[in-house]
């Protein structure tokens, strides 16, 4: 749950630190004319301004930038950085499944841009620029080109449906004679409870209310012991959930009503919220496609994947005529007794994107207006987040097509990018001639979970890397 942003900020002043010690910098001319390229319709208003979208190459503005300066480094390795405290053993473990009013308790058994070669190999990566007007435009006086890091071996551990890692999917065909990827989406509070009700160490986990038996997630609940009475608690929801009504979002604040979990926190405060996508669905792989033998064995090898290959059949079992219920079955048969050492592995049904049904198809779910005291508002929540962007700079959550939001999504699914993103960057709204509707995308809004890259069922939004330290910041998350 801890922001990459703030760690590639420190690595992108280091590189301009290089920069400045190799080359001489000087304060580049702006070309001021504005150059647009046109949208896919006449009448759909331009929405996405960055350069992924449209290419500099024929933009005057920025014929005196087009060239980076190369740095060669040693192995690079570009990573999503976790420093979570672990101060916290774990003396109790619940799991339930809940009714919409009761719990059933459940016993629990043992158990930035890629660089290429002209052959095609990868080069190394290149940093952000920085200094980019809203409009895709060098600032006068404080554009700044980025790096170019060459290496001859990278490294990518950038987490959960990492920008870069997406380029080399494309570039490589990563993704093909492979079971597709599957996500769910992890929200997350931490609140300050009454102290005669926390019981550290204590870990509960549920699944059921308030999803359908045929919606993949649960709960957690965690009593921390950090010297004060924290808890922290989050929501799950699997991507591949199929009703655009649906909003991850409601579905926790609503879950935290449930008798079970409300005298928890009664009296307490809640100080701060998160959200991020997460990879599921165990080990589905038959070959890791790696080029290295030795860390192809080491890994084969290693606790990671034999947990990883032990659930591989846990989160494709719930397909089934009895969702939840049928996967609680076979989950108990073949993973807490068997270990997962079934001779067989299951199948998912494609991707996440692919399984929302037309609106017209599904029933609007209505949602319990919050009480602003366990449950809040989404704008409310994303205020705890302490996510900022600079206002003045392209925004990151870029469109393939600015037409096809209202076209299709709006047209098809109702809009369902309103629902699914748990920051609130998303909405339509009408058109100044009252004529129809737009999407405004809120980006400072943005708390870089990236569901909507994910999710969107016409896999038309592209998120991608903002300019500088801006996203949340996950303080104690």
């Amino acid at each position: 749950m801890f922001p990459a942003s703030r760690y590639s900020c420190q690595a992108h002043r280091c590189a301009r630190l290089l920069h400045k010690i190799k080359t001489e910098h000087a304060t580049p001319q702006l070309y001021t004319t504005l150059h647009r390229r046109p949208c896919s319709t006449v009448s759909t208003p331009r929405i996405t301004t960055h350069y992924t979208i449209h290419p500099r190459d024929n933009d005057p503005r920025w014929e005196v930038y087009i060239i980076r300066n190369p740095l060669e480094v040693k192995p690079l390795i570009i990573m999503f950085v976790l420093q979570a405290p672990l101060n916290t053993p774990v003396t109790e473990d619940v799991f339930s499944i809940l009714t919409e009013k009761y719990r059933i308790p459940v016993p629990i058994l043992p158990g930035c841009c890629v660089l290429f070669h002209e052959d095609g190999s990868v080069k190394g990566i290149a940093t952000n620029d920085v200094g980019i007007a809203k409009d895709g435009s060098p600032k006068e006086g404080i554009f700044e080109r980025g790096m170019e890091l060459h290496a001859k071996v990278t490294l990518f551990g950038e987490g959960c449906h990492g920008h870069l890692a997406k380029q080399l999917y494309n570039k490589f065909n990563l993704r093909e004679n492979c079971e597709p990827q599957t996500y769910a989406i992890g929200l997350k509070e931490l609140w300050m409870i009454d102290e005669k009700k926390w019981r550290p160490g204590r870990v509960e986990h549920s699944v059921g209310w308030p999803l359908d038996r045929n919606t993949y997630g649960g709960s957690f609940l965690y009593h921390l012991n950090e010297g004060e009475p924290l808890v922290a608690l989050g929501f799950v929801v699997g991507l591949d959930y199929t009703n655009p009504y649906l909003s991850p979002f409601r579905e926790f604040q609503r879950w935290k009503h449930h008798p079970f979990v409300a005298p928890t926190l009664e009296g307490g405060q809640r100080i701060a919220y998160g959200a991020r996508a997460l990879n599921e669905g165990g080990c589905q792989f038959s070959s890791l496609g790696l080029h290295v033998p030795e860390y192809a064995e080491n890994l084969k090898n290693s606790w990671v994947w034999k947990e990883l290959y032990a659930v591989r059949n846990i989160r494709p079992s719930f397909h089934n005529y009895f969702g939840l219920y049928g996967g609680m079955i076979y989950t108990g048969i073949f993973y807490w007794i068997c270990r997962g050492k079934e001779p067989w592995t299951l199948k998912h049904c494609g991707t996440d994107a692919n399984q929302l049904k037309p609106a017209k198809e599904c029933t609007p779910i209505e949602y319990p207006k919050p009480d602003g005291k366990i449950s809040f508002d989404l704008l409310s929540s994303v205020a705890l987040s302490g996510t900022n962007h600079e206002g003045d700079q392209p925004p990151h959550l870029t469109l393939k097509d600015d037409s096809v939001p209202v076209a299709r999504n709006l047209g098809i699914y109702d809009g369902p990018e309103q629902r699914f993103c748990p920051a609130g960057v998303y909405e339509y709204v009408p058109l100044d001639t009252g004529d129809g509707m737009r999407l405004q995308i809120n980006a400072q809004n943005c708390v870089h979970c990236k569901t909507c890259d994910i999710k969107d069922p016409s896999q038309n939004i592209n998120w991608v890397v903002p300019e500088g330290g801006g996203g949340p910041a996950y303080n104690g998350m």
